[in-house]
Order: C-alpha cells, then sequence, then structure tokens
C-alpha cells in the first residue's frame, strides 16, 4: 500500500485526522515528506518505524505543536495551521519520559492537573481517575517513588483527566514489564470503546497488532498503511520457515541472493522471504535437499514485512 489515502472516504464526521502532503524539515534535512493520511474517530493507530523516521514529529505536526513546510489538513475538525491552540485542547499527549512532578504524590499530581484545566472539582476529578487506573491506596506515594508500570498509569489518567478527544502516545511502554504493558493496552482500548481516538508509536509487534489500524514510516515516508491484514498482505511476501541447525552458515549464504529479499532469525528458527515467489523458491532450491534444515511455507508476519521494509528503506540522515 502506498501513504495516500483509502478510496473509500468516510464521512467527514467519522475522521478524526485527515491531512494530505505533509512535509516538514529540520537544517535542510527531509524528516517527514509528503505524507497523507487518515485516522478514523475512535481507532487506535498505531505508527512504527526505525527511530529517528519522523514518527515523533509527524505526531506533533497533527496536534497543533509544530506547523507542516507544506501540506493541509484537519485534527478533530480543526485546521491544523490554523487552529493550534483549539487542537491543543482538545488533546492530551503522553510522552515516552515520565513528565509529571516526581516531588508530589499521585493524588497531588493529578490534582494539580485538573486544576490547571480548569476543572470544577479537582479533588473529585482525582479521585475518580485514581480509582479507574487502579492507583486507589497509592494517593499519597510520591510519583518518584512509582515503578514503571505505575508511574505509566500515572501519566496515562493524567493525559485523560481533561477528557481529550485525541491522545497522542510517543512509545509509552517503553521500559515498563509485560504485565504491565498488557494491563496498559486494556486500558487503551477501554477508552477508545468510549470514543477517544489514538495515536500510538512503538517498536512492539504485539502492540502492533493491537491497533485497528497501523502506518510504517521510515526516513519520512509513509510506505505501509491499513489494518495489519491489509499491510500483511500488500508486501506480497511469501515466507519459508526452516528449523535445524547452523543458521548463521545459512543466513549468510542466502543473504543477498537474488529472489531473497530478508533472512532474519526468529527464535529457534530462520524466516526467508521474497517478493518474487518463483525467483525465491529458485534461490532456496539447492538448500532444501540438506538434511540439516526443514524448510516450511508459512505466512509472512507484521515483523517479516516490516524487516523487509526497513531492509529497503532509505536512510535520509546517512550522507
Amino acid at each position: 500500500m502506498n501513504g495516500g489515502l483509502s478510496n473509500t472516504q468516510p464521512n467527514a464526521a467519522s475522521i478524526a485526522i485527515d491531512v494530505k502532503g505533509l512535509t516538514k524539515s529540520f537544517g535542510g534535512r527531509e524528516v517527514v515528506h509528503d505524507l497523507s493520511m487518515q485516522v478514523k474517530r475512535g481507532s487506535i493507530y498505531g505508527f512504527l518505524g526505525p527511530n529517528g523516521s519522523g514518527k515523533t514529529t509527524t505526531i506533533r505536526i497533527l496536534c497543533g505543536l509544530l506547523t507542516p513546510d507544506s501540506g493541509e489538513g484537519t485534527c478533530l475538525g480543526y485546521d491544523i495551521r490554523r487552529d493550534a491552540d483549539k487542537i491543543k485542547r482538545k488533546v492530551g499527549y503522553m510522552t515516552q519520559r515520565f513528565s509529571l512532578y516526581q516531588d508530589l504524590s499521585v493524588r497531588e499530581n493529578l490534582e494539580f492537573v485538573a486544576r490547571l484545566y480548569g476543572m470544577p472539582d479537582a479533588r473529585g476529578a482525582a479521585a475518580d481517575m485514581i480509582a479507574r487506573i487502579g492507583l486507589k491506596g497509592r494517593e499519597e506515594q510520591l510519583a518518584a517513588n512509582l515503578s514503571g508500570g505505575w508511574k505509566q498509569r500515572l501519566a496515562l489518567g493524567a493525559c485523560t483527566l481533561p477528557n481529550p478527544q485525541l491522545l497522542l502516545l510517543d512509545e509509552p511502554t517503553a521500559g515498563v514489564d509485560p504485565k504491565a504493558r498488557r494491563d496498559f493496552w486494556n486500558e487503551i482500548h477501554a477508552l477508545a470503546a468510549e470514543g477517544l481516538t489514538v495515536l500510538v508509536s512503538t517498536h512492539y509487534m504485539d502492540e502492533a497488532e493491537r491497533c485497528h489500524e497501523i502506518a510504517y514510516i521510515a526516513y519520512g515516508h509513509l510506505l505501509a498503511h491499513g489494518t495489519v491484514d491489509e499491510v500483511i498482505a500488500a508486501s506480497a511476501l511469501s515466507t519459508w520457515t526452516v528449523t535445524g541447525e547452523d543458521f548463521n552458515g545459512l543466513m549468510a549464504e542466502l543473504t543477498g541472493k537474488p529472489g531473497v529479499d530478508m533472512v532474519a532469525p526468529f527464535g529457534t528458527s530462520l524466516h526467508v522471504s521474497g517478493r518474487d515467489k518463483a525467483a525465491l523458491e529458485a534461490a532456496i532450491a539447492p538448500y532444501r535437499s540438506n538434511s540439516k534444515w526443514h524448510w516450511q511455507p508459512s505466512e509472512p508476519s507484521l515483523e517479516d514485512v516490516f524487516i523487509d521494509l526497513m531492509g529497503r528503506s532509505k536512510d535520509n540522515f546517512q550522507g
């Protein structure tokens, strides 16, 4: 799939974000290139891609924190150029780095946010949020003393306290344990079910698979977008899973062969993929008769697709 808009145009009222041709450069380097996308209201939209690929810059343009050099569009019905202040008031933004006050308690942090947004009952709003995010009993604990998972819950509570219409999450689960990540995503799905639109950047494939739609951005270019199934199908990859021994030798021999677009270890197996099925099968034919390895055709995974996309991407910050 390319970076253009879908041929099926949903009703404008059902669209949270609709942008066309966004471009942004810093110091002569193009960070975002001609990016167009739509995000449905109440959906969870995942941004994936290597570090420095333009994900964070794109998110900041969408929520009015940055102005694009060119391009146009709307966020929550407001023009991203003219109405940045109105957009900001309806957006919750959770960064990767914990950004609340370490020397305030859980309760004090949430009450401060409630007062900042002019909520009429700051204490009541904070108490309700503490109950919602599972921090009851920790109200007076200093934020600095919370574990990574609890800090994450507090940050999410602070972002959603003013009832935003759009939630932007920039790698929110980096450095937290698997259970905390699972609990976090359960809460994100509950919020989306209530109508909140969520944009999340992540490096975790299991998290990408929990998004309603995903976009893969590499070095400013939107290379693929759609549902997980659509992105996998559009990759046109054929994949073989290899089990056996001496994978390093096999990897070295297959890498770069005509027809082989990706070779990557996955646990105790090796995934070998190519976009030209006939060329791939011709490349691996001499190795399939070797008793050291067992070859099994398989469906490409999302990770296969992203490794292939990353391998084909040109780093615009090199040379």
